[in-house]
């Protein structure tokens, strides 16, 4: 029995290997509202024209409000019905993360998708608003404390899902936990951004040990872009320089986050990337992420540091 079991899980493996899942894939999103962060650009402008596309509400959640508004434009040139607004968000300020949530809270009576696409990469050494390494504070500490000011909502709001974006840079994670904010020790921008990285990981999983006991708990996934050409890279000359080689549009790198936020048989803990050589490039299929990033304890502590540094309990 455990053998035909076997079988039926590397024949379904190998099937998922062959698909082409796009965008094509997803049903329609009339009723839902989705909320995607950093939508002024790359991954998260796509997934906002695609989720408008295809009658979903959309809330940008973006740091520079005229640039927003320069999306929605764009994006109603091609979708003049499209249900799309702006609202300001800063994810490097404790104080605009409340001001953005609460504002949400009061106009919307439900949550379908969170889709925290956000995130800076290999800058250098800064410090946000209150006083965090700016890769961790923006792409997890932000997150961190935007998910759970909205967690009401997402919990009222039946099959809701919370997709968190990651990168094979996790793979370069692991986190110093007596210098989360980089104080102590010499800036290394590549690590702290892979530290970054790993830690959405560990939100995954956390967040889903958390609700496992809930019965409308929100679905909690992940999602990496591979190598997709973006204004993340500007940072790094010899990322920009590698795209030209590695990389792949942004319309493909957007579609691991989309599975995640709208395929019907995506589960809490799924992992969704390319399917291609080392995973920089390809149609989106389930992945593994590495064994560090599964790390329950590393996990548990990362939850405690980020409770305790952003006053935002769940």
């Amino acid at each position: 029995m455990i053998n035909i079991y076997n079988k039926l899980k590397t024949l379904k493996l190998n099937i998922m290997k062959k698909e082409k899942w796009s965008s094509n894939n997803i049903p329609d999103q009339k009723g839902k509202v989705a909320i995607v962060t950093g939508a002024t650009s790359g991954l998260g402008k796509e997934a906002a024209k695609v989720l408008a596309s295809k009658n979903a509400s959309v809330i940008l959640a973006v740091r520079n409000v005229e640039k927003g508004e320069g999306v929605i434009t764009e994006i109603k040139n091609e979708l003049p019905t499209a249900d799309i607004v702006v609202r300001a968000l800063d994810l490097t300020s404790l104080e605009s993360i409340k001001t953005f949530t609460d504002g949400i809270i009061k106009d919307f009576d439900r949550l379908d998708i969170l889709i925290n696409n956000a995130g800076i990469m290999m800058c250098p050494y800064s410090k946000t608003k209150d006083g965090f390494e700016i890769q961790m504070g923006t792409n997890h500490f932000g997150h961190f404390a935007l998910t759970g000011r909205l967690m009401p909502l997402l919990k009222s709001t039946i099959n809701s899902r919370i997709v968190a974006t990651s990168s094979v840079a996790h793979n370069m994670g692991n986190i110093d936990f007596s210098d989360i904010n980089w104080e102590k020790r010499k800036y290394n921008t590549q690590k702290a951004y892979g530290d970054s990285k790993i830690a959405n990981l560990y939100f995954m999983f956390e967040l889903i040990k958390k609700l496992e006991n809930e019965e409308n708990a929100p679905r909690v996934i992940a999602a990496h872009p591979g190598w997709t050409r973006t204004e993340l890279q500007r940072h790094s000359g010899l990322a920009s320089f590698l795209n030209n080689f590695f990389s792949q549009n942004v319309k493909m790198g957007t579609l691991p986050t989309l599975r995640a936020a709208t395929d019907p048989e995506a589960d809490s803990g799924d992992y969704y990337g390319p399917r291609g050589f080392m995973e920089m490039k390809g149609y989106p299929v389930k992945v593994k992420s590495n064994k560090r990033s599964q790390d329950k304890e590393a996990a548990k502590k990362l939850w405690e540091v980020s409770e305790n540094l952003t006053s935002v309990k769940f």
